[in-house]
This record gives C-alpha cells, structure tokens and sequence, in this order.
C-alpha cells in the first residue's frame, strides 16, 4: 500500500474506511458496503488541457495516462438555455449536451474511463449488461485494448438499441423474454462460473468516475456557481459520480458550493421515486417494478435495491429530491429544446428536462437559481445490421443458449 503522501488514487469502504490496493474490488469483504476511490487532493492540480482527460487526470482513477486515449478529446458543450430558461422563468439555465459524444451518450465517458481502469486492474475479459447506451460505448472503445474482450448480456426488449462494428472483442448474448434486471443476474453468475470479471455496473469506480467529468466540465464552462444538478437516473451512478466530483472540486477550491440533486424517474419505472417519497431508506418490495416498460427505454430499470442506498444519501445530504413524469410530459420535454435551443436528447435524456419543468410549475422550485441539466444522450440512427447476438432461453432457473449456435455452446460450456 503506498503510503499516505505517496498515493495518486486508492481504494477505500464507505461504511468501514477499510482500504484497499488498486484493484476492481466492488464490495468490502469485511463489512459488505460499497469501495469507492478517493485521491490525494492536497498534490492533485488541474493541468492545463482543452482535453478534459488530461486536465481532470487528478481526479480519475487511472495512474497511468498512457492507457488513455491517444486521440484528443474535447469538452461537450454546456449551452446557457436562454430561450427556454425564458419559457420557465429561469434566467440561469444551462444544458450539457452530451448528445455529440461518438455513441450519442455520455456513455461514452464511462467506457473510455472504465475500461483503462480495468486494464490497468489487470481484467482482460469482464460481463456486463446494459439497456444499450453503456454496451454501445464499451463496444466502440474496447478496440484500444486489443487483449481484451467484452461478454454482454442483453434482455431481449433492449438488444436492438445495442449497435456497434461486429468485432471478436465482443460476444453478445441475449436473453429471451427478460429483463434488465435477469440480464445483470446472468452477467454476474456467467462470469462466476467461468472465472471472468464481472464489472458490476453502479458498483465499478470506473463508471461512477468516468460519468462525472460532465459534472466537472461544467464548473468551468457555467460563470455562476451551480445550484442545482438535474439528471434522469436508472441506477443513478452519474449522478453518484458528479456529486463525488463536485466534493473534490470543493475541497480543492474550484467552486464555493455543492450543488442540489434532483434525480428524475419516468412513472412507469420509478422505484427510487417511491421509496423516497415514501420516507424509505430502502427499495422495498412494492417498489420494484419487475417488468419495466416505457419511452425512456435507457432508464427502465426496475429493481435499483443495492445502489438506492448509496443514491438516498447524497440526494438527502444535497437538500435534493426525486421525482417522476409522465410519457406526455417527456414527450413535452422534448419538443421544447428542440424548438427552443436546437438539440434532441433521447426520451431518457428529456425526462430530466421534464422533472425540472415539473417542480417549476408546482411553484416549488427557486426559479432565479442556476441550474445544470445532464441531457446525456440522444437516439442513434440505424447503421445496417445489427452484428451477430447468441439467443439464450430459460432453461429452468438457468438459461441456455440456443441448440444449433454452436459457437455459443461452446462460450456456455468452456
């Protein structure tokens, strides 16, 4: 363990301060409670970079630059939304639009950050699941890491927003009439059964890590100091990340204050909504929704148990709060930044525009507040065939894949 001066990034339990080397290690073997990564921010400086990798490098998990990528990368723009802060009454409206990103995501942010963090990590095969924006981003940046390979478990309903190059890197497997939810199960016991990293989505630092450089950008591009930080959320791991950036950025002395959360859910799949309006500290049975449906296909997840606990603390300690909206109002949402300031996020991406335009007319939100909203992706426009998938069933309380895949019998059997 490198000693307290020495250290760039390290590892450490939220519930137990357990530490812990540089390595992927979701969970705290001692006490159960989630590892997160924390750096040394009395020698972390802020270099002088329009990269944002290189000019928050300090506040990414990664200790060696070389595994970044080579190519630049630039910020995303932060627009000051006059016409529709306007149409709000909010004079101090500003929207980062992720939706340049290659993949149309801010996905793609993760997957450039997680994936360095995994190969540095020593991971060279890892499962995953995704409703399509993660699996999408992981898949058009792997090829940088040309040892590596991606297992991706898909439920069925999503496994057409999933588009990428065909590629040996990446083996698709998706699942017949399941959920996200059955995806992610199978992703973790694939892996276990033959001994292949599963990266735990909400619960890899290299996602929550990635995520929040939006977060980061913004504190710079925003003249004002930023209020409030609106996000639609599935498992809510950007906004988990931003908030641990904008902590960073406080302790540092970057900005003067932390921003309030508020966490937006679609009606139709909204069990953090439900639990925190209910006053629980838990997702609670009632809440799951087990067989999501909706517009906002991104965020249908509708069992969050394990990362609610963690999202309900910053979202209280912020003076945030969460809600939900209807498929009109997406719908709404949307049409007024398109009309308004010319971008057109994703139905995920306009249910946070939605949840902000919600509390405005309830009178229950300080109009004359600055106010960042995270439209984090927007629809990927069809490209041709979707590469090769291996269809599984449910065989029992397991799945198998189909008789006459042959290549996939022989990844289910190895």
């Amino acid at each position: 363990m490198k000693s307290q001066a020495a250290f760039k990034v390290r590892h450490r339990c939220v519930k137990c301060d357990k530490l812990f080397p540089h390595r992927l290690t979701p969970f705290c073997e001692a006490c159960g409670g989630m590892v997160d990564v924390e750096y040394n921010l009395e020698r972390a400086n802020l270099y002088d970079s329009e990269n944002p990798l290189e000019r928050f490098f300090d506040l990414l998990p990664i200790e060696d630059p070389a595994l970044l990528p080579a190519a630049p990368m630039q910020f995303t723009p932060c627009i000051h939304a006059e016409k529709l802060g306007s149409l709000f009454g909010m004079p101090h409206l500003y929207l980062k639009n992720e939706t340049v990103l290659p993949t149309r995501t801010t996905k793609d942010r993760m997957a450039i950050v997680s994936l360095a963090f995994l190969f540095e990590c020593g991971v060279r095969k890892f499962c995953t699941s995704s409703t399509g924006n993660s699996s999408s981003a992981f898949a058009h940046a792997i090829s940088r890491y040309s040892d590596c390979r991606m297992f991706l478990f898909t439920a069925e309903d999503f496994w057409d927003r999933v588009q990428y190059k065909a590629t040996d890197q990446v083996v698709h497997f998706v699942l017949r009439d399941a959920t996200f939810v059955d995806a992610f199960r199978l992703a973790t016991s694939f892996g276990s059964r033959h001994n292949i990293t599963s990266e735990r989505g909400f619960f890899n630092p290299g996602r929550r890590e990635g995520l929040k450089l939006a977060f980061l950008e913004a504190a710079e591009q925003i003249p004002r100091p930023i209020d409030w930080y609106v996000q639609s959320v599935s498992s809510a791991m950007g906004v988990y990340g931003s908030y641990k950036g904008a902590k960073e950025l406080l302790r540092m002395g970057r900005i003067s204050r932390l921003p309030r959360l508020l966490c937006v859910q679609q009606e139709t799949c909204a069990p953090m909504v439900r639990a925190f309006e209910a006053g629980s500290k838990v997702i609670r049975p009632q809440d799951i929704v087990h067989n999501p449906t909706g517009i906002a296909q991104a965020i249908l997840r509708g069992d969050p148990t394990r990362a609610y606990l963690y999202v309900r603390e910053i979202v209280v300690e912020s003076g945030g709060t969460f809600i939900a909206v209807s498929e009109q109002e997406i719908r709404e949402a949307r049409r007024m930044v398109e009309e308004t300031e010319g971008i057109s996020p994703c139905f995920s991406a306009s249910a946070a525009l939605a949840g902000l335009k919600k509390l405005v007319h309830k009178g229950s939100f300080p109009r004359e507040e600055t106010v960042l909203v995270n439209l984090t992706g927007g629809d990927r426009p069809r490209t041709g065939d979707l590469p090769k998938a291996h269809w599984l069933q449910r065989n029992g309380q397991d799945w198998s894949p189909d008789p006459d895949d042959h290549l996939a019998q022989t990844f289910w059997n190895t």
